[in-house]
C-alpha cells in the first residue's frame, strides 16, 4: 500500500481518490478549506495554505508519503525539488509541476526550446508593458495570469480601451504571488481539443481518443469524446504532446490542449494531471477513465492500451450565487434518463459559475446515428434541468 499525499482536493481529486481506494492505496487529501470534495473520501485530510512553504514542509514531514500528487496550481512547487531529493516521488516530476504551474515556463519550453507552434505571445509585468505588448501582437488578443486555473483572470481583449480592465481582472484571478501576465495573439481556430496523454515509467506513451470541448469565460462547459478530427491533425497533436511530456518527464496523465485551424495544430496549454474536460471518461467512453490511468501510471502498473468503447459527453452544473449548504433540485430529471448519469461534487459552498457537478451521457443503442456532438447537446440540455440552491 502506497501513501499518497494529494495536494488539492477538488472534484478531480475526489475521483482520483476513489480510483486509489479501489486499488487499496492510502490517501491524505490536502486543501486550503475544510470539507473539500476529495477529503470526503480520503483516509485523512489536512487544511493548510499550500503557498506557505513552511506549512507544506510540515505536512510532508508529518505524513512521509511515497508520492506527492498535485491537483491544483496554488502550491509552493519549488519545494518539490527538495522532496525529490528526500526520495519522495513527485507526480509527474518536480520539473513538470514547476513548469506547468506557470504559463511562462511551459510556453517558453514549448515555443523556444522545443520549437512547437503556438499563438504569438509576450509577457507583461505592468499595465504599461501590457499596453505596449498588446499593440505589438494586435487585437483581438487574450490576457491570462501566469498562474491560474479554470479560466480565472482570463479575458479576450478587442480594443486598447479594454486593457486596463483585463489587467485588473488578471491580477484578481491569479494564483500565488505572480503578477505577470501573458498576452496571446488570437487564433481563429476551427475547434479545440484536449489530448489526454499517458506517460509510463516503463512502457510507451499512450493517447486517449481526442476530447472536444466548449469553453465559456475560459472554463469548460461541455466536453465530448471522441472529437471528430482528421488523422493528420491528430498525429501532429500526438507528436507534440509526446515531445513536451518527454521533456518534462515522469509518469501520469497529462491534459494537453490544442487549437486546430485547418491543417495547422497549435499547442495551447498543458496540465500534468487529470483534466476537467476529461471527466467525460467517467461516462465509460474508454476501458479506463483518466483517474484510473493516472493512478496506475503513478504506481508503475503497466497499461497495455487505451481503447474507445463508445462515444460520450459531459456538461457541468454551475452555481448561480454565493452561499453555503447547497441543495440540488431536479435530480429526478436525470435519474429517469436511461443513458444519463450525474456526479455531485460535494463542495460545501457556492459562488457564481462554480462547478458543482457534472452530467454524463452515453449513447442510446437504439439510436446508432448519435455521435459525440449530439450527446454533448443532450448533456447540456440535461444540465439545465438541475438547479443549485444555497443559503446566502
Amino acid at each position: 500500500m502506497a501513501r499518497i499525499l494529494l495536494l488539492g482536493s477538488g472534484e478531480l481529486g475526489k475521483e482520483f481518490v476513489i480510483a486509489a481506494q479501489r486499488l487499496g492505496q492510502y490517501v491524505i487529501a490536502v486543501d486550503n478549506y475544510a470539507q473539500a470534495p476529495a477529503m470526503q473520501v480520503a483516509h485523512e485530510f489536512e487544511v493548510i495554505n499550500m503557498l506557505d512553504a513552511a506549512a507544506l514542509d510540515q505536512i510532508v514531514a508529518k505524513h512521509n508519503p511515497d508520492f506527492i500528487v498535485p491537483e491544483i496550481e496554488a502550491i509552493r512547487t519549488e519545494r518539490f525539488y527538495e522532496y525529490e531529493r528526500q526520495g519522495i516521488k513527485v507526480i509527474p516530476s518536480a520539473k513538470a509541476a514547476n513548469y506547468t504551474m506557470n504559463r511562462k515556463a511551459i510556453r517558453d519550453l514549448a515555443a523556444k526550446e522545443l520549437g512547437v507552434k503556438t499563438a504569438p505571445f509576450a509577457y507583461a509585468d505592468s499595465l504599461e508593458k501590457l499596453m505596449i505588448e498588446a499593440k505589438n501582437i494586435g487585437f483581438p488578443c487574450v490576457i491570462k495570469p501566469l498562474m491560474s486555473s479554470s479560466g480565472k483572470g482570463q479575458s479576450t481583449v478587442r480594443q486598447i480601451e479594454e486593457l486596463e480592465t483585463a489587467w485588473t481582472y488578471a491580477q484578481e484571478g491569479a494564483r500565488g504571488d505572480a503578477s505577470e501576465v501573458i498576452i496571446e495573439g488570437f487564433i481563429h481556430f476551427d475547434y479545440e481539443i484536449t489530448l489526454l496523454t499517458l506517460t509510463q515509467n516503463s512502457g510507451k506513451t499512450l493517447f486517449c481518443p481526442p476530447i472536444g470541448h466548449r469553453q465559456e469565460d475560459g472554463d469548460y462547459r461541455e466536453s465530448w469524446q471522441p472529437a471528430p478530427m482528421n488523422d493528420t491533425a491528430l498525429k501532429q497533436a500526438q507528436e507534440i504532446a509526446k515531445k513536451i511530456t518527454k521533456a518534462l518527464g515522469g509518469p501520469g496523465i497529462w491534459g494537453v490542449e490544442f487549437f486546430i485551424a485547418g491543417a495547422e495544430v497549435y499547442f495551447s496549454e498543458l496540465s500534468p494531471r487529470p483534466h476537467d474536460t476529461g471527466m467525460v471518461t467517467l461516462a465509460q467512453t474508454q476501458n479506463l477513465n483518466e483517474f484510473e490511468l493516472h493512478l496506475r501510471a503513478i504506481l508503475g502498473l503497466p497499461i497495455a492500451g487505451i481503447n474507445l468503447l463508445a462515444p460520450g459527453a459531459s456538461s457541468v452544473i454551475l452555481a448561480e450565487n454565493n452561499g453555503t449548504q447547497p441543495e440540488y433540485v431536479g435530480l429526478e430529471n436525470i435519474t429517469n434518463q436511461p443513458f444519463a448519469d450525474i456526479r455531485i461534487f460535494g463542495k460545501p459552498s457556492t459562488r457564481p459559475n462554480r462547478r458543482m457537478g457534472v452530467i454524463l451521457v452515453s449513447p442510446d443503442p437504439s439510436q446508432p446515428e448519435q455521435n459525440a456532438l449530439d450527446l454533448a447537446q443532450k448533456a447540456k440540455s440535461l444540465a439545465n434541468l438541475i438547479s443549485v440552491h444555497s443559503t446566502e
